[in-house]
């Protein structure tokens, strides 16, 4: 069976989901340019306002697909330089999306599936799920963005006990580390990540969108600069007919409806 990323929607929720079941949903170039295409299509369609990252199956993501690694040893260094790029553009269209992107990890997250996951905004896991940062177990270093992810979210010696031991750690001590937003009742990942797509999909779009922008700013900027973008965003939302209709929902006691 030919690796793909499945695509359909529930309600605003675009789900894409990597199939490639028999070796536990590994990756490869043909995942990634579809997940960016997906992603580029969704952005400026307004029926699309969240997307849920899932796995067939039993697994979230075993990461790369070993075979096609050792048979890319073969080649010239470029074949391999040009399928990390790929995935690399994946992971930087996640981050750059102005909607909500949340992880539904069943099984096991390992390797490029755990970077792929830490690219997400929301990363829902099932309580018997397992991460890895499998890379160094095959003599290899990461990528996917997994130490930029890792280093910004642990303390570095807790992301390099991950990094450099490939040690597995399960979804409950990652929620307590604060890299794994909620848990999940076995099988039931996909199902809660679609519940609360619902309810982010609820939310002002670019109030969203404007949270998004920031929170990526927040990890370069100094404090100066993030306090002027906060203060441009909060000016042009403001200004925006959804403020109207939020403070006016909010004042009167309802559900406010932003189109």
């Amino acid at each position: 069976m030919t690796a793909s990323l499945k695509s359909h929607t529930d309600g605003q929720t675009l789900v894409l989901t990597i199939s490639n079941p028999e070796h536990r949903n590994a990756l490869g170039p043909d995942i990634y340019a579809a997940g960016v295409e997906a992603l580029n299509a969704s952005e400026n369609n307004r029926d699309i306002r969240s997307v849920v990252i899932t796995g067939e199956g039993q697994h979230f993501c075993a990461g790369g697909n070993l075979q096609r690694l050792q048979a890319n040893r073969q080649q010239d260094p470029a074949v391999q330089a040009a399928s990390i790029e790929g995935l690399h553009n994946w992971i930087e269209a996640i981050r750059a999306f102005p909607k909500p992107v949340i992880a539904a990890v069943e099984g096991s997250c390992a390797g490029a599936g755990f970077s792929l996951a830490l690219a997400c905004d929301l990363v829902v896991a099932a309580e018997d799920s397992v991460f890895v940062m499998a890379y160094v177990n095959v003599a290899l270093s990461p990528d996917g963005g997994a130490t930029w992810s890792l280093l910004r979210a642990l303390p570095r010696s807790t992301a390099m006990q991950l990094l450099m031991g490939g040690e597995r750690i399960d979804a409950r001590r990652l929620q307590q580390l604060g890299v794994v937003s909620r848990i999940s009742a076995t099988g039931q990942a996909l199902a809660d990540s679609l519940a609360w797509a619902g309810q982010l999909n609820g939310r002002a779009p670019n109030a969203m969108a404007s949270i998004k922008e920031l929170a990526n700013e927040a990890l370069v900027q100094p404090l100066h600069a993030q306090l002027a973008a906060e203060r441009d965003h909060f000016v042009r939302n403001l200004h925006h007919p959804n403020a109207g209709e939020g403070i006016a929902a909010f004042i009167g006691k309802r559900q406010p409806h932003y189109p």
